[in-house]
């Protein structure tokens, strides 16, 4: 990742955005000129139709390249929601059974108690592998048959299914390989062809050579030495927590691997999905409007704005959280001062690291995507992202 962006004249803003949804577009001309903006889009579907969809600034501030219509950049855990839709087609076609033990198709992962566990388990972050113990290589993300290996042998954390913990990189390799294991493709080649594929989307996980011309690539966020300590940050300093290995026991891809063809190429279920704001908006569209083309059948879809698991204290995070079948819900924290996700009752989607954001309300008939390329501050949602679905959100629900 690169540390900075140089100073920039103001960012020209490109797209359309519709009558009613002009609020959107203010929040991103602010997000430019308030809030440290470098490059970024966003996309708003409304009732099956797209309504907003803005680009602006700079994919590459090194070489001045401008954010194009068609620029893609890594939006890190939105992957998870991307990685989830393809479990959830596969389980409508019978291939996957959420509630079964995981060890029938993966019976290595029945090690140290594992038996029980479920794939609704892995989904909803409470399987017990948040992290793991033992040090690992460097380039662990970038070879899924080490950390699938290591997972399967890896004791949980707690009793699965007892204790919610979110499981930044490891989501993507359990859920992968169970995907892996039902219908003998790799969870890059299952979402393109039962998600990405379908839908249009200019969504990927494992970026082909091809696409390497349009990537912005990501810059990093750095913390002020004066940032106030959290209950994650203190817990992180100590060796051998949950935050502590979270953050510092999961090779370099994070630090640097992300920002290059082969971190791109890696199909990392967790994190390295590749994408723009209106493949985020358009992989929610269909199940935030009966309008446009189905995915899922409704009663599977109806089902994502529950929350499976939730808890006062993420074993992770060290904030409360809410998760359905692979996704974040509502996680609105501000009372007590911690990171949130403000979204409505029945949405259901998730951030990426930095802030980057893509979710769906069907009770506004809404689906939002927002894909940057200067990451922000905190563990959920910061201002920039927010800002931009408080005014999708607020233009929707006055249509």
């Amino acid at each position: 990742m690169t540390d900075a962006a140089p100073s920039a004249p103001e960012p020209r803003i490109e797209g359309h955005c519709a009558p009613g949804f002009e609020p959107v577009r203010e929040a991103f001309a602010r997000n430019f000129a308030e809030r440290g903006e470098v490059g970024a889009s966003v996309c708003v579907t409304h009732r099956g139709e797209t309504v907003v969809d803005l680009w602006g600034g700079l994919a590459d501030p090194a070489t001045g390249r401008a954010w194009g219509r068609d620029t893609i950049c890594v939006v890190f855990s939105c992957t998870k929601a991307a990685t989830a839709l393809a479990a959830h087609r596969l389980a409508e076609q019978g291939l996957l059974d959420l509630d079964a033990p995981a060890a029938d198709l993966w019976p290595e992962f029945a090690a140290h108690g594992k038996g029980g566990a479920t794939l609704r388990m892995m989904l909803d972050h409470t399987v017990g592998l948040p992290a793991l113990r033992d040090p690992v290589k460097p380039d662990c993300l970038l070879d899924p048959d080490y950390m699938v290996e290591r997972l399967a042998a890896e004791p949980p954390f707690w009793t699965p299914g007892e204790r919610t913990g979110y499981h930044a990189l490891t989501y993507g390799f359990l859920v992968g390989e169970m995907i892996r294991r039902a219908t003998g493709r790799s969870l890059g080649q299952v979402f393109a062809q039962e998600i990405a594929g379908p839908l249009g989307l200019d969504f990927h996980i494992g970026l082909p050579a091809s696409e390497e011309p349009r990537v912005a690539p990501m810059i990093l966020f750095r913390p002020p030495k004066d940032a106030p300590e959290t209950a994650f940050s203190r817990e992180a300093k100590t060796p051998g927590t949950i935050p502590n290995l979270f953050l510092f026991n999961h090779g370099t891809w994070a630090s640097g691997g992300v920002n290059t063809p082969e971190g791109r190429a890696a199909e990392i279920g967790a994190a390295s999905g590749v994408a723009n704001a209106r493949a985020l908006a358009g992989m929610f569209a269909p199940l935030a409007s009966e309008a446009g083309p189905r995915l899922l059948r409704p009663e599977t879809a109806e089902r994502f704005d529950r929350a499976t698991s939730a808890t006062h204290l993420d074993a992770t995070l060290k904030i409360p959280t809410r998760f359905g079948p692979g996704f974040m819900l509502a996680m609105d924290n501000r009372a007590r001062g911690l990171d949130s996700l403000v979204l409505g009752p029945r949405a259901f989607g998730h951030v990426g690291a930095g802030g980057s954001l893509g979710f769906a309300d069907p009770e506004l008939g809404l689906s939002f995507g927002y894909a940057m390329t200067k990451m922000g501050p905190g563990l959920l949602l910061n201002p920039r992202g927010q800002s931009l679905a408080d005014a999708a959100c607020a233009s929707a629900a006055a249509a």
